[in-house]
């Protein structure tokens, strides 16, 4: 299994996480694999030290991976959760109030965007 945090909305415009796990089957010596999921583009990302972003939503249903840095995520009602390089979440607050992001260190921060 490998642990991904989905960010949504409710029905009434609040963002919420939550943890899901995706399942992995073994493939033998190439190691443990999930089911394929269709893909429409990948987007490599870079942000300054100082990124910190106001309320705002999800352009559009992706995963996102960090690949390095620290990240604290705020949701709608105030939880907050910090993520990591190695960290994967599904970003599915694509409307409603959203959701806030900081970087944690002073580095510039890569991730890679997966929209579907």
């Amino acid at each position: 299994m490998i642990t991904i945090t989905r960010v949504f909305s409710d029905s009434a415009g609040e963002s919420h996480f939550e943890e899901i796990q995706m399942p992995l089957r073994d493939d033998g010596e190439i190691g443990f694999l999930s089911e394929s999921i269709p893909a429409k583009e990948i987007i490599f990302r870079k942000v300054k030290p100082d990124y910190d972003y106001d309320f705002h939503t999800a352009p559009q249903k992706q995963f996102i991976i960090l690949l390095d840095g620290e990240i604290e995520i705020e949701t709608s009602l105030g939880e907050k959760r910090t993520f990591k390089g190695g960290d994967i979440l599904l970003m599915e607050d694509t409307q409603g109030k959203g959701h806030k992001t900081r970087n944690l260190q002073n580095i510039e921060r890569k991730s890679i965007f997966i929209t579907f």
